[in-house]
């Protein structure tokens, strides 16, 4: 893939977000750094560090993808339903269960993703 300037300028965007934002939200950013920036810009090259596993793209049921850079160790979500707060953790219980699981149905774990939906146990609605 060639690295144009503007990729270069949404790479680092992508890099630097402490947060999982959306297209919408790195196309901001982005047009902050370089005003030239199009949002359909935006939407080709997520898709294109997408398809080069530069990126992940996270799907909450929100109708909105999110995005991060590859993570380099496995990690799982919890999305927070009141907020759309999204925290990573990492549970070895979890991850032994889940390749316990694999195990027991005659499979070898490869991969997987957890994604938790959640809300605050203070919640009065649920």
């Amino acid at each position: 893939m060639r690295m144009t300037e503007q990729r270069r300028v949404i790479a680092r965007v992508v890099a630097d977000a402490d947060d999982h934002p959306d297209v919408e939200e790195l196309h901001r950013r982005a047009a902050a750094v370089d005003a030239r920036i199009s949002i359909s810009t935006v939407y080709r090259t997520v898709k294109l560090f997408e398809d080069a596993g530069i990126i992940a793209k996270l799907d909450l049921r929100d109708g909105r993808s999110r995005y991060e850079p590859q993570p380099d160790e496995h990690h799982d979500h919890l999305i927070d339903l009141r907020s759309g707060e999204i925290l990573e953790f990492r549970d070895e219980e979890i991850e032994a269960l889940q390749a316990a699981i694999a195990r027991r149905l005659g499979y070898r774990l490869v991969d997987h993703r957890l994604e938790l939906y959640a809300v605050p146990l203070d919640d009065r609605e649920g």
